[in-house]
């Protein structure tokens, strides 16, 4: 092979690829995680893509943000990893939704013929709205919890939502689905306690914004692909 699979079919097989090509994966967020997760989902070989996110590119992410350079600062997040995605394969199809997912308009967003969700949304209420459609519509879907104030790849893990620990997003998440009767959740976690430079707290006025390193962020997204991926090919 002469594509840019050749070094993908000496470990997966032809069929697989080929399988890869077909699947419709929708990823919600690109941020650390999100971008890392598209990013991979794409090299992988996945052939179609529905990327959500309603923001734009601030200077703060360049530390973290697979997309995030100078020259694309202020710009639609959606519309530059776009871009991206076609420049590291023409053929990929590509569909962006700049929104901002909500309980009411998350029908009009993703639909049925989705074959796997990636949750990669910071926001509580949209997480939580965007897995209940998923296990109603029963669309396989994994879900990222917390990589802010983390630095440590190493303690990051693929488990059930109700097996996890430590993480303070993690246990709200638990209790909100144990309220809906969502009895499970794949999700990628970290059992890293959180670290903070209380000097550097002292002086922000929002006390609750998530410190960040690239490391954590894009290891959560490329395990994420990765689960996807296997998943899909069940290996």
């Amino acid at each position: 092979m002469t594509d840019m699979f050749e070094r993908s079919y000496l470990v997966i097989n032809e069929k697989n690829i080929e399988k890869l090509k077909t699947m419709k994966v929708a990823v919600c967020g690109i941020g650390g995680v999100g971008g890392y997760v598209i990013e991979s989902l794409a090299r992988a070989g996945i052939g179609h893509l529905i990327i959500i996110d309603f923001d734009t590119i601030d200077i703060s992410n360049k530390n973290r943000q697979i997309i995030a350079l100078d020259s694309t600062v202020n710009r639609d997040k959606t519309e530059v990893m776009f871009q991206r995605l076609k420049d590291i394969n023409s053929e990929i199809d590509v569909k962006i939704i700049n929104e901002r997912i909500t309980e009411s308009n998350i029908e009009n967003l993703i639909d049925e013929t989705v074959d796997y969700v990636v949750d990669a949304i910071d926001q509580v209420a949209a997480k939580i709205a965007l897995i209940t459609f998923c296990k109603e519509k029963e669309i396989p879907i994994i879900s990222s919890m917390g990589t802010g104030n983390k630095l440590d790849p190493r303690m990051l893990e693929i488990t059930d939502i109700y097996l996890t620990d430590t993480d303070p997003l993690a246990k709200i998440m638990r209790k909100e689905l144990k309220n809906k009767k969502i009895e499970s959740l794949e999700v990628v976690y970290s059992r890293e306690k959180a670290m903070r430079n209380s000097e550097a707290y002292e002086k922000l006025d929002d006390k609750r914004k998530p410190g960040s390193l690239p490391f954590v962020p894009a290891s959560a997204g490329i395990m994420i692909a990765y689960r996807v991926v296997m998943n899909i090919l069940r290996m």
